[in-house]
């Protein structure tokens, strides 16, 4: 059975614009990292079939990686070309455009994709 609903991503949201500021990172930073977690977790639900994706933080010296898991082992296809008139299939590409880095790892079942920030100089 499929959800109709997008999970609440609001807990995961907070928690990264509360380590971030806390931090000290710029607000855009800030702004490009809830709108990279905000795609990635919205394709784990809508493509990954998960009903609460896995989210998890990291924020080491200068550099954020937030992974958005589920339980799909189909990988994403970020370079598909887009029919411009399309209303979607253009979050991963915005992922890549926001963020350093950008990937996505295997697990036992399904997948991690993930983005790297790194702290402004």
């Amino acid at each position: 059975m499929r959800a109709f609903n997008p999970p609440d991503w609001t807990a995961a949201r907070l928690e990264l614009r509360d380590i971030l500021t806390a931090s000290g990172w710029q607000d855009s930073t800030i702004f490009d990292a809830e709108l990279a977690l905000h795609e990635l977790f919205v394709n784990a639900w809508k493509h990954g079939g998960s009903p609460a994706p896995l989210v998890v933080l990291a924020l080491r010296p200068n550099r954020l990686r937030v992974s958005v898991s589920d339980d799909s082992p189909t990988l994403p296809e970020p370079d598909l070309p887009v029919d411009p008139l399309e209303l979607s299939g253009r979050g991963l590409q915005l992922v890549r455009a926001l963020t350093h880095r950008f990937g996505t790892d295997l697990r036992k079942q399904g997948k991690s994709v993930w983005f790297e920030l790194d702290a402004a100089a």
